[in-house]
């Protein structure tokens, strides 16, 4: 792979990077590390878009034709319970997503394309802030990622757990899901718990809500389309001998479609109001969609597909792999410009195949010289 000879660098990178987290819009040891590097491989820097975010500009030749490569740098407010030299040294900061590899990944393919890159055109290594809370790629944006930078197409990857390392996946439409946050507030009468006929108990509303809400997936949803409403906080004013008079559902959903995401809303109004009208409650609900869904345009991931064959040969690759029922917030920079989101296996034993987000979860460095070579090969496909 042509950026094996790096890998001594990316794992010391990678390594630093895990040491060194910080959460969203506050990632400036990444965004600082990254520029340094970026100026010492000779690359173009842009610093300060999206306040931590930076864009490195190559270009070689003459053609006008162009590519921009995402990777992610925020880490997460958890506290890492690995034992390894290089865990996090920060309290309540952890990279528990990989986001440091997604990084080293593209700074690896950043070195190798700057000094040995065989292209003709412009390659735009945009590296991101605020992933997880899904304000990074939108500010970034706002802020003229896409005006003051003439980017033709746009792609981004992700490191999966309990996926072989170096398996490789996409697929053409949706390749994850959308992220909607629900708030259901609804207020009666509160009292005595001894004399519940006299009030208007929230508890027992809430209750019937909480389960009528199941039944949107399971009965309303088409089966062969995903979907998931889940249910994280119930919130009441009650105390021990008090039932509650004001009540609080927040919860989280999740749709490979927009047409899901219409039912999933439609539905959760009409439960939650035949429910609070039933016991003559006031009522309101909140459906924001903070994150949409990843859509991979066809021409883009049969390009992703086609570079991860030459580089992994053919039995690696599921170019229709099943979608994520994740959200991403790369699905922003692909409503703006034609792109593709890929998948890339982190393997399946100890920390490499725990679960995204988990305490104990580490990116593994055996992908580091994998996934750098593969956006080498995709630019310089994409650009001869």
């Amino acid at each position: 792979m042509k950026t094996k000879s790096l890998h001594n660098y990316l794992v010391e990178w990678r390594q630093d990077l895990h040491m060194n987290p910080q959460i969203s819009f506050e990632e400036e040891y990444a965004s600082n590390k990254v520029s340094n590097l970026l100026k010492e491989f000779g690359i173009e820097v842009h610093q300060g878009i999206a306040k931590t975010g930076v864009v490195g500009v190559l270009k070689k030749g003459t053609s006008n034709k162009s590519i921009g490569i995402r990777a992610d740098m925020d880490a997460l407010p958890i506290n890492e319970i690995n034992n390894f030299s290089y865990k996090s040294k920060i309290e309540n900061r952890m990279h528990a997503c990989g986001h440091d590899g997604h990084t080293t990944m593209l700074l690896g393919a950043a070195k190798y394309l700057a000094e040995q890159g065989d292209f003709d055109g412009t390659i735009y290594f945009i590296f991101q802030p605020d992933e997880e809370n899904c304000f990074g790629a939108k500010t970034m944006i706002e802020e003229g990622l896409f005006t003051k930078f003439s980017i033709d197409e746009v792609y981004g990857m992700h490191n999966i757990p309990g996926m072989e390392v170096g398996a490789f996946g996409t697929r053409k439409g949706a390749i994850t899901t959308s992220e909607n946050l629900f708030e259901i507030s609804f207020e009666g009468k509160g009292g005595h718990a001894a004399l519940p006929h006299m009030g208007q108990d929230t508890l027992t509303i809430g209750s019937q809500i909480i389960v009528a809400l199941q039944t949107i997936v399971s009965r309303k949803l088409n089966p062969v389309d995903p979907g998931v409403v889940s249910v994280t906080e119930f919130i009441t004013d009650g105390k021990k001998n008090i039932l509650p008079g004001k009540g609080l559902i927040k919860g989280d959903a999740r749709a490979l479609s927009e047409d899901s995401n219409i039912i999933i809303e439609q539905s959760m109004r009409q439960i939650v109001k035949g429910i609070c009208e039933a016991y003559n409650v006031s009522y309101e609900v909140s459906y924001k969609t903070t994150c949409p869904m990843t859509f991979n345009e066809s021409k883009q991931a049969d390009s992703a597909t086609k570079a991860a064959k030459s580089l992994l040969g053919e039995k690696n690759i599921n170019g229709d792999i099943e979608p994520r029922q994740f959200s991403e917030d790369f699905s922003i920079m692909s409503k703006e410009k034609p792109g593709c989101f890929v998948l890339m296996g982190n393997g399946t034993k100890g920390s490499h195949g725990r679960p995204l987000h988990a305490a104990d979860y580490d990116f593994n460095d055996e992908l580091l010289v994998t996934g750098s070579s593969y956006w080498v090969e995709l630019a310089e496909q994409q650009l001869r």
